[in-house]
């Protein structure tokens, strides 16, 4: 084999291996879109609420949340808190991004006069979500949705 030959097939086996990893590269990339959270969830909530004088009070809750797969969100919950007490059957509304890195943002309107600002990451391809409550500043609550 001349030498010439040689470099011939290091550089064609360097390309071959090139290519086979841009391909898994690819194949491990995700990404997600509005379309993959669709569906009914169920989710248990809990965390707490800051008060402006600094006391807290603990919150929990149960919640099932359909995602239309379009960006839309509607919701009844159960929440009960350590001050107010119980709040059954609490209906609401909002909209939902999925991004490229499947994180998903959403904002919901628990109430009338109440929006809450969610940040979420998407489990086993859309069968779960994880997330947390980022705004309000003084709300801190975390939430498993798994999909029904």
């Amino acid at each position: 084999m001349t030498r010439s030959t040689k470099w011939g097939w290091i550089i064609a086996a360097a390309a071959a291996f090139m290519s086979a990893s841009a391909l898994a590269d690819n194949d491990t990339r995700r990404y997600c879109s509005d379309s993959l959270v669709r569906g009914t969830y169920a989710a248990q909530l809990q965390g707490k609420l800051t008060l402006p004088d600094g006391s807290t009070q603990e919150i929990i809750g149960v919640v099932i949340r359909v995602y239309d797969g379009n960006g839309g969100v509607m919701q009844w919950d159960n929440v009960k808190n350590s001050v107010t007490g119980y709040v059954p059957n609490r209906y609401g509304t909002g909209t939902y991004q999925v991004n490229d890195d499947c994180t998903v943002d959403i904002v919901f309107h628990p109430a009338p006069t109440a929006t809450l600002q969610e940040r979420a990451v998407i489990v086993d391809n859309g069968r779960e979500l994880r997330s947390i409550t980022v705004l309000p500043a003084g709300l801190f609550v975390t939430a498993i949705h798994q999909r029904i």
